[in-house]
């Protein structure tokens, strides 16, 4: 078509080429209804880019569930330059493309792989990746599309991606798409809405016949309705009518679908021979020629027929097939019958080779069979197997789906529904996952499949309501399953349940059901096992009852292998008191995660870090570790709850965050007052001095307490404190209780510390009052929890005031200020502040933190710089690229007035 009609359009992708070739790289989403050009746009935009590598791949119908197909088709000329990526990523892309085995890699580490190797081609010339039809593009490359697309702003990477999508009104502006397709939420989109009155009478003038009247041509215009697709096929193969030519077919609704009529009706207007190849090639969605040649000579035709569709404009031939338009493709395909499409596909797996791509040739045998066959099924469970392997779910899904629906016996044909409706919920499609369910429990299925099937169900409700109902139920499917897999379950839905369900009595109906059905076990037990049996004492069991056992599962962990459950352990830590293994759990979990690839724990694990290092009072390590968890999850596409960042905004004293993420944590998981929320409200209250809404706080979570729900231990120190200073100490008998028990039966320093100064503020007449004190400072002091002893000086020091000892109070109310405002403590450094001018004495101030001037995501790239990583390590681990990581870097430098990475480390140290 003539761009005269789209030079507005055009004008967008040249600017955002242009902004590519000077490193401000961007993507675009081209997005309008099948025919109104969007090809044809990107076509005459990239078309002309000398100097360029351009990079191109087109979503196809037939392989929307293929994994990575179009991955392939944009990489493959190219994936000779992986050598240069680091092992983890080169090894993921050999995986994707069947060039290497290994484990599975996951879909992040995919996407970083593939923005690092165009990358490393922008190094040498810009690149610009121009995908077309991703509608129908596979889900896995539509995750890395939209991972590399939102990272290219500081390299020589242009993305366009044209989708099709309903009609859009009239407007060439760029506009940020509400619901985009999962993978593209966010990026910028270009609408393509249908021609103007004047631009679509030109166009059809360019086009029409010179024998349409005016009246024919007006009603072409109202049926064209400005698609420019339609006025070019209506107004070139028209009768003197109106109606398509040689045909007295009925105009269907819409014009979409008129035209994919009339392509059909062209397709069956061609010589026989003809027809058939065209079909053949609409079967063939990657446009080989050499395969659609061989599958051809199978059909006894002759590929040199093909030059009457090229002749008719309907395909083009070259180093590919490709057809004018998605919409002859796909007529073509329809234009046939089923048992010519049988056919077609017969020939495409006899021709498609077993070993290079058994994948391809499985679905086209899938395709060519009318009834059940074993040995297709078969092959297509193992091209579910490499699906997965290469975290293709949904392909792997689909692969099982088909298998199960070829399946000859009814017990097998259940058995593979239902690991069709595992791979569906994985993929995240719990509504697909639970109607494949139902038709396997309609099967003869064994005992034990049976009991998966319950479970998967349950597990659907479980993961979609989060309701107490879904969770009893996954708890009670879990019993027909074998001991190891059942306890890991029961693990699975208590530990979910302790955070968000705040229901009275609860979570100890949930412990006692659970306790009921997996008896605590005599034998060696797992990591997992002990975490279990941990959790369930914490809630049902006196503290001097549970105290032990959480130590055995808390050091079993320090030597665990896998990442996964750590940071309940980890949690576990901070309530017994144990620092040292608080920190060493949170930096292993952070480190297997690492290493082992497992994101989804990674982002978890990062978020107990950050809460180990609040608590520890090291909180720019700890506001290091959120914004790598939020770089992952906004990677993943996914939403974590705030707990991590309530706790350290609370230590900070920062009531308007606080305020934010509680009503954000509302609005999340529908009720107030979960159990970190109750904890961050407490310290920020109380560091504030607002002792009558910390005490709330407190009695808030003593009644949880009482009605069964878990309760984090930490809070009882804030709960004395609150309880004193309100005037009501008579309220603090259970904390006082258990803390006075973990003292006994914990035996760390930092248990101790908390018993001694709950002594000294419940009784500060007592003539050990002040051996307390001292006492609780020299603890602390021992431990890893830096923000709680400067917390504690600043409580002697208050103490040593009203007892009228004012020297001695000016020490400890300095070394408390110093202490909590080096930490970034503000509320009790302030709280300290206000204590020592009361004495007479102005607290020294030490100048501001050169780091205070970076943004937090800047603070993060620094602090692993300067640690020694370098920009490819860290552009990894926050799934960015190494130009971006450079572009930070010099701007952190300008603002700290260094230039060297030296300099960083001193400024660091």
């Amino acid at each position: 078509m003539a761009f005269v009609a789209r030079k507005d359009e055009l004008r967008v992708l040249d600017d955002l080429v242009r902004a590519a070739a000077d490193g401000r790289g961007g993507a675009l989403v081209v997005a309008g209804e099948a025919g109104m050009g969007k090809s044809a746009l990107v076509d005459a935009a990239v078309g002309g880019l000398d100097g360029w590598l351009v990079l191109r791949a087109a979503g196809t119908e037939f392989e929307r569930d293929l994994p990575y197909a179009a991955l392939h088709q944009l990489c493959t000329s190219v994936i000779r330059h992986r050598d240069g990526l680091p092992a983890v990523q080169r090894q993921a892309l050999e995986s994707v493309f069947g060039l290497g085995g290994g484990t599975t890699p996951d879909p992040l580490t995919i996407g970083l792989a593939v923005l690092g190797l165009l990358h490393q081609l922008a190094q040498v010339q810009p690149v610009c990746c121009a995908v077309d039809d991703v509608q129908w593009v596979d889900a896995g490359t539509r995750k890395v599309l939209g991972f590399v697309a939102r990272r290219v702003a500081a390299e020589r990477i242009a993305v366009v991606l044209a989708e099709r999508s309903p009609s859009v009104e009239r407007g060439p502006s760029v506009e940020r798409s509400p619901s985009a397709e999962p993978g593209f939420t966010d990026l910028p989109r270009l609408p393509m809405p249908g021609l103007g009155d004047a631009e679509a009478r030109a166009l059809l003038r360019s086009a029409a016949r010179a024998d349409l009247d005016g009246e024919v041509l007006e009603r072409i215009l109202a049926e064209a309705g400005g698609n420019p697709l339609a006025l070019l096929e209506l107004g070139h193969r028209t009768g003197p009518l109106g109606l398509p030519a040689g045909s007295d077919a009925v105009p269907r609704a819409n014009v979409v679908d008129a035209l994919e009529d009339r392509f059909a009706r062209r397709v069956r207007e061609l010589p026989s021979a003809a027809r058939s190849l065209v079909v053949l090639a609409a079967a063939e969605p990657v446009g080989d020629l050499g395969l659609v040649r061989r599958a051809a000579h199978l059909l006894a035709l002759d590929p040199a027929e093909l030059t009457a569709a090229e002749d008719e404009g309907l395909i083009s031939l070259g180093p590919r097939l490709r057809f004018r338009h998605p919409l002859v493709r796909s007529g073509a395909y329809r234009s046939a019958t089923p048992g010519t499409r049988r056919r077609v596909h017969a020939a495409l797996a006899e021709a498609t080779d077993a070993e290079t791509d058994p994948d391809r040739r499985a679905w086209h045998r899938a395709h060519s069979v009318v009834d059940t066959d074993e040995d297709v099924a078969t092959e297509l469970v193992g091209s579910a197997g490499r699906a997965q392997w290469r975290s293709g779910l949904a392909a792997a899904a689909a692969f099982l789906e088909r298998a199960a629906q070829l399946t000859p016996d009814p017990a097998r044909q259940g058995e593979r529904m239902l690991a069709a409706a595992r791979a569906r919920l994985n993929s995240g499609a719990p509504a697909q996952a639970r109607e494949l369910l139902a038709q396997a429990e309609r099967r003869p299925l064994e005992p034990a499949d049976r009991a998966d099937a319950r479970l998967q169900r349950a597990l659907i409700e479980f993961h979609v309501a989060r309701s107490p109902e879904a969770t009893v139920a996954l708890v009670d499917a879990a019993a027909g399953l074998p001991p190891d897999r059942a306890r890991e379950t029961y693990l699975e839905a208590f530990s979910s349940s302790m955070f968000v369900d705040r229901l009275p009595g609860r979570l100890r109906q949930l412990g006692t059901r659970i306790r009921e059905q997996a008896p605590r076990r005599v034998d060696e037990s797992r990591p997992v096992d002990l975490l279990l049996d941990a959790l369930l004492d914490q809630v049902l069991a006196p503290v001097e009852e549970a105290v032990p056992t959480m130590r055995r599962a808390v050091a079993a962990f320090r030597t665990a292998t896998s990442p996964w459950w750590m940071e309940l352990a980890c949690l576990m830590a901070l309530d017994l008191g144990d620092d040292e293994s608080a920190e060493v759990l949170s930096a292993r979990q952070v480190e297997l995660a690492r290493e082992q690839g497992a994101f989804a724990v990674l982002s978890q694990a990062l978020r107990v870090h950050a809460i180990t290092r609040t608590v520890f009072g090291r909180y720019e390590e700890a506001a290091a570790s959120l914004e790598e968890a939020h770089a992952i999850d906004e990677a993943a596409g996914t939403v974590s709850l705030s707990f991590a960042e309530l706790v350290l905004a609370g230590w900070r004293g920062d009531a308007d965050r606080v305020g934010g993420l509680r009503a954000t944590m509302r609005r999340r998981i529908g009720r107030d007052e979960a159990v970190g929320e109750l904890y961050a409200t407490a310290v920020l209250r109380n560091g504030l001095a607002d002792y009558a809404a910390a005490l709330e706080t407190g009695l808030a979570s003593r009644k949880q307490e009482r009605e069964g729900s878990y309760v984090v231990w930490g809070l009882d120190q804030e709960f004395v404190e609150a309880a004193v200073r309100a005037g009501r100490p008579e309220e603090c008998a259970a904390a006082m209780a258990r803390l006075e028990a973990l003292a006994r039966t914990g035996r760390t320093a930092w248990a101790e510390a908390r018993y001694r100064l709950a002594q000294a503020l419940l009784d500060p007449t007592a003539e050990s009052t002040d051996a307390r004190y001292l006492e609780a400072i020299d603890l602390f002091s021992r431990t890893e929890v830096r923000a709680y002893y400067g917390r504690t000086r600043l409580m002697y020091g208050e103490w040593l005031r009203r007892a009228g000892r004012r020297a001695e109070a000016r020490v400890e109310l300095q070394a408390a200020h110093e202490t909590l405002t080096a930490a970034g403590v503000t509320a009790f450094a302030e709280r300290a502040a206000r204590e020592l001018v009361a004495t007479g004495q102005r607290p020294r101030r030490d100048g501001a933190n050169p780091l205070e001037l970076l943004t937090a995501q800047e603070r993060l790239i620094v602090g692993k710089v300067a640690g020694g990583a370098t920009s490819k390590e860290v552009a990894a681990a926050l799934f960015l690229s190494p130009r971006t990581i450079d572009t930070h870097l010099r701007n952190s430098y300008r603002k700290l007035g260094i230039s060297s990475r030296r300099q960083l480390r001193e400024l660091q140290l």
